[in-house]
């Protein structure tokens, strides 16, 4: 197998503040191929998309597969999961869990990813799923958390649905890669959802989000041409317009009459 060349914990650090990188969440191997092609630095994926086939596709991007808060427990769970993620081609993983959890972990050598701002799974501390940090005492918190992830050996953090001066304040005063999902330029990585960026949701679009393609109505019109060639299918079976003969084997008049011969002598 052709051996790719593909950025380390150290190359990333070494990025910060020279120049933006960009990171997708991609759930299948079709987009994970198409962030491969499109030179995307940092794809979080599923940890069930990891393995051999993924790499395959998608051999040059830094992966970061999420240990989903709530699926593991003990810091050895979490350890446990994280090795077998690096083992399947991930080179990092994305943990919301508790700083002696991550901590465990950074000491193992494993690299980690923590959240910052708006958490989804921990959103009842702050609110619901609405900004964080738009008070100075809540912008403190943020840099708080920021400063405690660092401490507990993170390389890079999550900083969701914060006012881009206070998450640029945080970026520059932090060692840690700071990857923002609505919260400026000032950080040092962009962070979409594909499905987002492809306009495959139905329900609500995110503020930060930028919707680049139109996807739900793809998906629509092919549903509309899937269900009229199961109709037309069934109409043929019904109709008796298929299978037609070319849609048959043949066998030889000989041997047909020879097999309803035998057939019939059996009988």
């Amino acid at each position: 197998m052709k051996k790719h060349n593909r950025a380390t914990v150290a190359d990333l650090l070494a990025l910060k503040g020279k120049r933006q990188l960009t990171m997708l969440r991609v759930t299948t191997l079709e987009e994970a191929e198409a962030a491969e092609k499109a030179g995307i630095d940092m794809v979080s994926v599923p940890p069930f998309l990891l393995g051999p086939v993924f790499r395959e596709a998608a051999p040059t991007p830094f992966a970061v597969p999420g240990l989903e808060y709530g699926d593991h427990v003990s810091a050895e769970e979490y350890m446990r999961e994280a090795f077998k993620a690096l083992k399947a081609g991930g080179d990092a993983v994305y943990c919301a869990a508790s700083l002696q959890t991550i901590r465990r972990m950074r000491d193992e050598g494993i690299p980690v990813c923590g959240h910052v701002g708006l958490i989804p799974s921990k959103a009842t501390w702050t609110g619901g799923f609405r900004a964080v940090g738009k008070t100075a005492a809540s912008a403190l918190d943020v840099w708080r958390q920021t400063k405690a992830l660092q401490d507990a050996g993170a390389f890079a953090a999550e900083i969701e649905v914060v006012p881009g001066d206070v998450a640029a304040a945080i970026s520059n005063r932090t060692s840690m890669l700071m990857i923002s999902m609505g919260a400026g330029r000032g950080c040092n990585a962009q962070y979409l959802f594909a499905d987002d960026v492809l306009g495959t949701t139905r329900d609500h679009t995110p503020r930060h989000a930028k919707v680049y393609r139109n996807f739900a109505a793809e998906h629509d019109r092919l549903q509309r041409e899937r269900i009229a060639a199961f109709n037309e299918f069934a109409e043929d079976v019904r109709s008796g317009a298929y299978p037609e003969k070319r849609h048959l084997v043949d066998i030889d008049e000989a041997e047909l009459r020879n097999f309803l011969h035998r057939l019939e002598a059996e009988g």
